[in-house]
Formats: C-alpha cells, structure tokens, sequence
C-alpha cells in the first residue's frame, strides 16, 4: 500500500496539465489602419489563408491581418520569453533569432543560442512557406517551458522571415498539428508532451474569448467544463494531418449556400476567419448582406446585426450556428465579414471566428474534435 502511495505522487509530479492564457492583441489590420498604410499594405502582400493547407514539401504557414490571440512560452536557460500563436494548422515550434536581419525579425524579440546553457544545434535547416514570402532558418534543441511544463524540444531559429510578419504582434508560432506535416520531421511540442506522460490525457482545448482582451485559453491535457455549456459532440478526424473533419453544408434559413453536396473543414486556431472557396464566401456576404466599402472589404451596417439572420455549418451530421454577432468583426470601422475568400473547391477553414462560438477539443488519443457552445 506503501508504495502504491508513493507511484501514485510520482504520476502526480510527473505530470504538468497547464492552462495557458491566450491574450487578444491588435491585430496587423487594425495597426495598418491606424496608419492609413492599409490599403498599400493588403494590396502588397495579399490575404491567402489556404496556402499553409495546399503545399507539397514543408507545410506553409499565411499572412492573416486579422490574428490578435497569442500566448506566452519560454526558451533557454536562463529563460527567453516569446508570444507565440497556439496554431492548429502546423506542426512546428519557431521564434526569431539574433541571426536574422530581416525587417520583421528587429520588430520582434530574438532568440539568442549563446545566452543559453541548454542550447544545442540541431545542424538541420528549416524552411516553412508563406503564402507571399517563407520563414528560413535552423534547428536546435533547448528547454521549452509552457509555464510549468518542461520539455527538451527541437525548434526552429529564424533567419529570414516574410516582410509581413512585421506587422504582426506575435514573435513565432508553436504548432499543434500532427508530425506528419512537421517541417524537417521535427517533433511537435504535444506529441513531446505525450511521448513524455506529462499530460493525463493525451488532448487539448481552446477557448477564445469574444468580449475582451483577457480570458482565453488553451489547456493541455484538460476539458474544462467552466467554458462551455450543453454537451459535447465529437466528429471524427477525415485526415490525421491537420485537424480536418467533413463538412455536409452550410445554410442559411434553411437553405443550401455553399458546400453543396459535402466538403472537407479544418478546424484551425491559426486563421482568423471562416474560410471558403470563392464562389460559396462571395454567395454567403451576398445573401447576408455585406458590400464592399470604402477600405475594400466586405462589410455591413452594424446596426442592421439583429435582423441579419444565422449561418449553420453541419459537421459530420451535427448542426453549429452562429449568430450575426459571431461572424463579423467589429471595429470602428464597421462591421466586417469574418468570411474569407479561397481558390481552392471543397476546402475550408474553420477558423477564430467558429471556434469563438464553441469550445474546442483537440483529442489525440481518439482522432477526433469535440466542439460544445463556449460560454
């Protein structure tokens, strides 16, 4: 009975379940704005959120104006701490470094290998694509520290990054796809976590608050019942890559507007908005009612949101509706479609503006996505 004891506080210290705080930030867009370089901006380095989805070779990654949630992870020893974006759309750990001349690395905090005791190279490149330009760098390995939890991991050092990474707030991205898309075959933060036993049960979720710029959330290792309410439907995994589900169609008054006879979604905590192939996103902003202003994007008068009617995605069979509030953004700009427009048939992303309206689990040790409404 002892030592029954005794194993049992060793599997307790052994594990480190976190919860770490997503911070909503300004985005790229609402800066550019700002500035009056918007226009010039968007233009230059146009928005191409399938990229990272549909490339052969090492996975892309996009320039999305519209990303403001980021966490905080340390490197090294002592610790450097880095913002990163918690992307279910890729499967690499990476921050800039003190190699890198490039504009978007001096606007960001830089990992330094010499500063750090732990710090080994890898001796391996790394070159992640963007939709208009690529992340180049190489691989070492350091202890990670996503709050109490420890790992030595592989990841990326940059030494080139697109121009448009300037204008974002984060300083690199900290996958949680699977390894099977990884650039250079580097082993994914989570699956670390789990070959390792760190987490009691091999899963995570994302919690994305919509009403200030605190309160979100990823937890690893933990549902947690306080952010959602109602049940939880789970859909299974089409493609154990991303996080890719099947999607019937997508309504709007019980009508058919897009993914007509069925389609493939990625739920993706690494794009803002609900994306879709061109023709379904420019028939949705028809039917609800968005033109275009001023700045060249799709809009609506935010006084009109109450009688603007739903949209409802269906999963694998099971309905997800979202109310006009859910799926446009608001600024003093106006309000903004949260639909994104994609060259690419029966393929889209479930981005920030769904996973605001329903809690997400990312489970590992099943294949599949439970989704509950968020709270």
């Amino acid at each position: 009975m002892k030592w029954a004891v005794v194993l049992c506080a060793l599997v307790a210290i052994s594990e480190c379940n976190v919860k770490i705080s997503l911070i909503k930030g300004k985005t790229a867009r609402e800066t550019l704005m700002e500035k009056g370089l918007w226009e010039e901006v968007s233009k230059k380095y146009p928005y191409n959120p399938m990229a990272k989805f549909l490339q052969t070779g090492d996975e892309g990654m996009t320039n999305d104006a519209d990303m403001s949630y980021y966490g905080v992870i340390s490197i090294g020893t002592p610790p450097q701490s880095f913002k990163v974006i918690f992307d279910t759309g890729s499967s690499n750990l990476w921050v800039p470094s003190v190699y890198c001349s490039s504009q978007a690395c001096q606007n960001h905090v830089k990992f330094n290998p010499s500063q750090s005791s732990t710090f080994k190279w890898a001796n391996q490149p790394l070159s992640i694509h963007y939709g208009t330009g690529s992340m180049t760098g190489r691989l070492g390995y350091d202890t990670v520290s996503v709050r109490s939890c420890q790992l030595n991991q592989i990841f990326g050092i940059s030494q080139t990054e697109a121009t448009f990474m300037s204008y974002m707030v984060a300083d690199g991205t900290l996958g949680l796809a699977f390894p099977s898309i990884a650039a250079s075959g580097a082993t994914p933060v989570f699956d670390n976590m789990m070959s390792q036993g760190l987490v009691s049960q091999n899963l995570f979720s994302v919690y994305l608050s919509s009403n200030s710029a605190e309160g979100s959330v990823v937890s690893f290792g933990e549902i947690e019942s306080s952010y959602y309410t109602g049940q939880i439907t789970w859909i299974p995994l089409t493609s154990e890559t991303y996080w890719q589900v099947s999607m019937d169609s997508v309504t709007i008054n019980g009508n058919v507007v897009a993914c007509n006879g069925g389609c493939q979604a990625i739920i993706d905590t690494g794009t803002s908005r609900i994306v879709g192939p061109n023709r379904d996103i420019s028939n949705i902003n028809s039917v609800l009612g968005f033109t275009p202003n001023q700045y060249g994007q799709n809009s609506l008068n935010c006084g009109n949101l109450a009688s603007t009617p739903e949209i409802t995605f269906t999963l694998n069979g099971n309905a997800f509706t979202l109310p006009a509030t859910a799926y446009t953004i608001q600024s003093s700009y106006g309000c903004i479609t949260g639909f994104g427009y994609s060259d690419f048939d029966q393929l889209w992303i479930l981005g920030d503006v769904f996973i605001r309206q329903y809690y997400s689990i990312f489970d590992r040790q099943n294949n599949r996505v439970g989704l509950a409404q968020a709270v």
